[in-house]
């Protein structure tokens, strides 16, 4: 969760309040508005809640909105742990920022945002096209909302099957992870494997 600046074209600055998934990479919400307050966050936290359910901790950096009185008792009362990174160390919520750098390009570096409305109209139209059809970097199971509940298993083992392969040298990391996923299949069939 992290924010990013902007400004309309009649010089008016705006924030955007980014909260993604850092293993789906989907970006679950954005608030766009003038000022963005500890509330604010909290009432993005909670709608997306209500659709994705509680994360067991949120990395944040250590902007006022994010130490606000409003988000330590949301978070106290949820049980989710606030991990604060280490003051001038945005790599250490290197997810958030790498969507942030893509959301720039993507987005904001794209357009000239005549009035609030409009770029909250266009942000959650970005929004929506990044999630259902822009590939993910990082997965080779398609866009992020992709990667739902039942496809979370093929995404890990993928990802497993990568650092795997480059750790022990092989080149092909297909043909490793197709064989696996065969044989997870067949055992899912209740097939009696002998060990490999």
């Amino acid at each position: 969760m992290d924010f990013i600046h902007d400004a309309l074209a009649d010089g008016r600055s705006f924030r955007t309040l980014n909260l993604t998934n850092s293993f789906t990479r989907q970006c679950l919400g954005q608030e766009v508005d003038t000022s963005l307050s500890g509330r604010r966050v909290v009432r993005l936290l909670d709608e997306v809640a209500e659709v994705y359910g509680l994360p067991g901790e949120i990395p944040v950096d250590n902007g006022p909105e994010f130490r606000s009185k409003a988000l330590d008792l949301w978070a106290y009362q949820n049980k989710v742990k606030l991990c604060f990174i280490e003051p001038g160390k945005p790599t250490q919520n290197g997810h958030i920022e790498s969507f942030n750098g893509r959301f720039r390009a993507e987005s904001l570096d794209q357009q000239w945002f005549a009035s609030l409305p409009q770029a909250r109209n266009v942000i959650e139209a970005w929004r929506i096209s990044y999630n259902s059809q822009r590939l993910s970097s990082a997965s080779s199971c398609g866009p992020p909302s992709a990667v739902s509940f039942g496809s979370t298993f093929t995404f890990a083992l993928n990802r497993a099957f990568k650092a795997i392969t480059f750790r022990a040298g092989f080149n092909d990391v297909g043909t490793i992870s197709d064989a696996i996923q065969q044989r997870f299949a067949q055992t899912s069939a209740g097939e009696d494997l002998r060990p490999l």
